[in-house]
């Protein structure tokens, strides 16, 4: 008779996804990750398959949490324009963590399929929610309309990776904090 899990599923699996966000795949051993998870290697293997699968879950979980936490800024001011400041500003107080999403991309491009998946499923809920706010920051008035929804949406994006990449590069809060108002500048 097998026996009952001993530990909790989302805390071993955040642990997990702590150490891919600082060492992405391949710099991960499967001894860091059960050291990170406080469980047993087949435990891991029994709950999340192996190695692999366990990077998928991870990411996919860190694209749910990191898109929801940005939806949530976005949406938080009434006013369009305070909620895309909102998540470039979250942007920037977080870009000294390692971003799993940049990370992937580096290390991976687009040639893992089951990475792609994941990340397009999250891109379409992110990307629908800043479009919102970009149109309604444009019709207060605050975004310049001649500017493209989905142009500022990839604008974003591209300014969010550079910063976290700048980040651990060692950029000083006080250069994040200028690329933030210089993302924000470009808007207008």
């Amino acid at each position: 008779m097998a026996r009952p899990k001993s530990f909790d599923r989302e805390i071993a699996l955040d642990a997990a996804l702590g150490v891919f966000r600082e060492h992405g795949f391949e710099g991960t051993s499967a001894e860091m990750l059960v050291e990170a998870m406080k469980i047993g290697r087949q435990s891991l293997y029994d709950t999340f398959g192996d190695k692999w699968r366990l990077y998928q879950a991870a990411l996919e979980r860190y694209c749910q949490t990191e898109g929801q936490a940005h939806i949530a800024a976005l949406r938080e001011p009434s006013r369009a324009y305070d909620g895309l400041r909102a998540m470039v500003e979250r942007v920037v107080a977080d870009a000294h963590q390692a971003c799993l999403g940049v990370g992937s991309t580096c290390e991976f491009g687009q040639s893992k399929s089951e990475l792609n998946t994941i990340k397009v499923a999250a891109d379409h809920v992110l990307r629908t929610a800043i479009t919102e706010r970009v149109r309604a920051a444009q019709s207060d008035g605050d975004v310049a309309v001649d500017l493209q929804p989905d142009e500022v949406v990839d604008f974003l994006y591209a300014a969010f990776a550079g910063m976290r990449v700048a980040a651990r590069g060692g950029a000083a809060p006080s250069q994040l904090d200028a690329l933030g108002r210089t993302t924000l500048r470009a808007l207008r």
